[in-house]
């Protein structure tokens, strides 16, 4: 008699809409511990990306171009440049600190277009609410069915 895996083992029960509110408070929380100069760098490019977030845009291509990611970066920063030239007297920053915002903006940047694809890739079904075993719940489970050692079936 060959030992089969119950129906309810080999599908189990998904919930990703809960997982991915889960990671959605997880990353709203680990931002918000983010430095304040940061947090205010982070929601211009937010509210730069929205314009920027439709179907068919560049920063849903498979491999994004690096020279259109940096042109953009900079456009931010000279965004924040003039922001901050039109603020007081007293927040005037050194040339040497927007190289190193710059720096800063290219990265945080980066940051919100991952989490961006992330989340449509997950709407999609594209990956993200996969089911995919841990090691020792195969483990666990070669007494139910026909797995192997490496966790084949």
């Amino acid at each position: 008699m060959q030992n089969y895996l119950p129906f309810y083992m080999t599908y189990p029960i998904q919930y990703p809409a809960r997982e991915e509110d889960a990671l959605r408070r997880d990353i709203d929380y680990l931002r918000g511990l983010y430095p304040k100069d940061a947090q205010k760098y982070l929601k211009k490019i937010k509210s730069i990306i929205d314009y920027m977030d439709y179907e068919g845009s560049m920063i849903y291509d498979e491999y994004p171009d690096r020279w259109q990611l940096y042109r953009l970066a900079e456009s931010i920063v000279k965004t924040l440049q003039t922001e901050s030239e039109t603020g007081d007297e007293e927040e005037k920053i050194s040339p040497q600190k927007w190289e190193w915002i710059s720096d800063m903006v290219q990265v945080l940047l980066l940051e919100e277009l991952l989490s961006r694809r992330q989340m449509k890739q997950r709407k999609k079904g594209e990956g993200g609410s996969v089911f995919i075993p841990k090691t020792e719940n195969i483990r666990t489970l070669k007494g139910y069915g026909k797995i192997g050692a490496d966790g084949a079936l």
